[in-house]
């Protein structure tokens, strides 16, 4: 177990032993693309002798044909999913509501998405789990994120912003943050953010991902990939600065350095 799983696990374990009897923490868990914290959370799961449901806010995305009408709409920048207000919050609350008065035994569906068709997959392909768990833990970039009204009249910080023209992809963006994402996050029993030393680290770790995927293949990642991935990831720039710089929930920190090592904690 790496060192950011095994302080998610403590995280959790202590939320679990704070939690009144009967109730089941919610608990968001945030960090950057590239950051390791699926695989943190997965590891710190498998570690707790109790059983906890984790889940990915990117497996409930809304349906393709939901995206393209909120382009339509509001902005063809929301043509790219990931950004708040692509996401399906309904169906989160009610996941997380049928896990918590989940009886013995009960499998409860938890959606997958599937990110090739860049859709919802089908109910058969969703994953499940039995019974009812200790804690839920659902991670996501932006896990925790505060919005910032004054983000559409800002100078653009990047191209894909530059696109923005009218401000209405950005302030979507906020109205979703201080409404039904608000919303979300204070229904939370805690957060614990992975906190990278700057921005440009992201960039570097989703290279690194996608080279991976690439190699996995027996293959080079093509120049075109690379200059894909630099434009996909300025669509999560502003706010991922914005959670750099602490603008996001209280909460535990773990923070890391380049090569994704733990320098300093706090609350986990």
């Amino acid at each position: 177990m790496n060192a950011i799983a095994r302080h998610v696990r403590d995280w959790i374990q202590r939320a679990i032993d704070a939690a009144p009897e009967g109730h089941v923490p919610l608990l968001f868990l945030s960090g950057p693309q590239g950051a390791g914290k699926s695989t943190a959370l997965a590891e710190a799961i498998a570690a707790l002798s109790l059983p906890v449901a984790g889940a990915s806010i990117d497996d409930f995305y809304l349906t393709h044909a939901e995206r393209m009408e909120l382009a339509r709409r509001i902005s063809p920048l929301f043509l790219t999913r990931g950004p708040p207000g692509t996401h399906d919050l309904t169906l989160l609350k009610q996941t997380i509501a049928a896990l918590r008065k989940a009886p013995p035994g009960a499998a409860t569906p938890i959606p997958v998405f599937d990110k090739l068709a860049d859709d919802r997959a089908p109910v058969s392909d969703w994953s499940s789990f039995s019974g009812r768990p200790a804690a839920i833990v659902i991670e996501g970039w932006l896990m925790g994120a505060l919005p910032d009204s004054g983000s559409a009249a800002a100078a653009p910080l990047n191209a894909v912003e530059a696109e923005d023209r009218t401000g209405d992809w950005r302030r979507h963006q906020e109205a979703a943050l201080d409404g039904a994402y608000r919303d979300l996050w204070d229904a939370a029993d805690g957060f614990c953010h992975i906190v990278p030393p700057d921005f440009a680290c992201v960039l570097g770790w989703r290279l690194q991902q996608e080279e991976a995927l690439w190699a996995a293949k027996g293959q080079p990642m093509p120049a075109e990939r690379r200059d894909w991935v630099i434009r996909f990831i300025q669509h999560y720039e502003r706010l991922t600065r914005r959670m750099i710089d602490g603008q996001r929930r209280a909460g535990a920190e773990i923070h890391i350095d380049a090569t994704r090592a733990v320098v300093r904690t706090s609350g986990c």
